[in-house]
């Protein structure tokens, strides 16, 4: 019995190694797991993960440099639009201008 058991672990190693290769991950798979991996070393939760997950899966993994100019932009033109209290229709003009100059 033990050497039935024995001889049958010995054909079993093989054949599990085998299914293992059929069992590769495809590529959409390992950007997956890379891109969860590198949001875990990260550290990023919630809206931030779910910004960085959308961008790495997409190929984009590193923004372009007018991108970045732009969302600079962007964000420099919120924080004056706050600073003013802008609201509704002046808000909207004050952005254009401001995205636009």
């Amino acid at each position: 019995m033990m050497k039935t058991l024995v001889v049958a672990a010995c054909l079993a190693l093989p054949l599990a190694a085998v299914a293992a290769e059929e069992k590769k991950m495809t590529a959409q798979q390992n950007k997956m797991a890379t891109c969860n991996k590198d949001a875990a070393a990260k550290k990023l939760e919630g809206d931030a993960r779910k910004g960085f997950m959308k961008e790495c899966l997409s190929g984009d993994s590193k923004p372009s440099a007018a991108k970045t100019a732009q969302q600079e932009k962007m964000k420099a033109c919120n924080k004056q639009a706050g600073d003013k209290a802008l609201k509704g229709d002046d808000r909207k003009k004050f952005m254009s201008t401001c995205l636009s100059g």
